[in-house]
């Protein structure tokens, strides 16, 4: 048994680690420039992610049975549709706020001029107040996709429902925990670019954007049908 459980949480945090969780908080993470805050929305989706795994996996685990493959069709389509409007809303952003560097001159002398069409902060005080519940719906979303899997492997490892639970409850105790750890690493560019480095940090930012909204539009094809 504690084989068994030792390895859901390892897959747990392996699971979070999987390219559309982490563009998912990436895009989230993208809006803000203080480790601590990116940190807490990625463990705010673990926690999400974890929540919907436990009453889905636990409700058909109880029932012995699994998710219909057209049902976890349909939601991996539909995290797909997510990750799109993550990404695109993570591009539009970048082009309201868009950086031009203009030439001056005064009293003979030309220099640079920096000026942003937007209100980001860059200096570290982008406090968020209240509970994140927009990343808290997209964990659910992503619990919700990730539960047929897990299921399936869950009833091949474990007969016993209640053991059966306990492993996915560890599960998702794993992938909060890995989530938070690349939230952690994802804050570390972000940060210092944000704060030092404004091009890189909008070429980050864009990056994060059209990487989202590409393996958005690729699960939407996988799944499509």
């Amino acid at each position: 048994m504690l084989a068994i459980l030792t390895l859901g949480f390892f897959i747990g945090l392996k699971h979070a680690m999987e390219a559309d969780h982490l563009a998912a908080v990436a895009t989230i993470a993208s809006r803000h420039s203080r480790p601590r805050d990116i940190i807490r929305h990625g463990l705010t989706w673990g926690l999400g992610h974890a929540l919907t795994l436990g009453a889905l996996g636990g409700a058909a685990f109880l029932l012995g049975s699994a998710i219909p493959e057209r049902l976890a069709n349909g939601l991996e389509f539909a995290v797909g549709i997510m990750l799109v409007a993550l990404g695109a809303q993570v591009l539009w952003r970048l082009w309201k706020e868009r950086t031009h560097v203009h030439v001056h001159e005064h009293g003979g002398e030309r220099h640079l001029h920096v000026h942003s069409h937007g209100a980001r902060r860059a200096d570290g005080h982008d406090h968020e107040h209240g509970f994140r519940w927009r990343t808290l719906l997209v964990g659910f979303m992503h619990g919700m996709a990730g539960s047929a899997a897990l299921l399936l492997l869950a009833m091949t490892q474990v007969r016993d429902p209640v053991r059966g639970l306990v492993y996915i409850a560890v599960f998702g105790v794993g992938s909060m925990v890995g989530m938070g750890i690349l939230s952690a690493v994802i804050a570390v560019p972000l940060t210092l670019s944000a704060r030092f480095l404004t091009f890189a940090n909008n070429g980050l930012q864009g990056l994060i954007g059209v990487s989202t909204v590409g393996l958005g539009v690729m699960a939407m094809v996988e799944h499509w049908g």
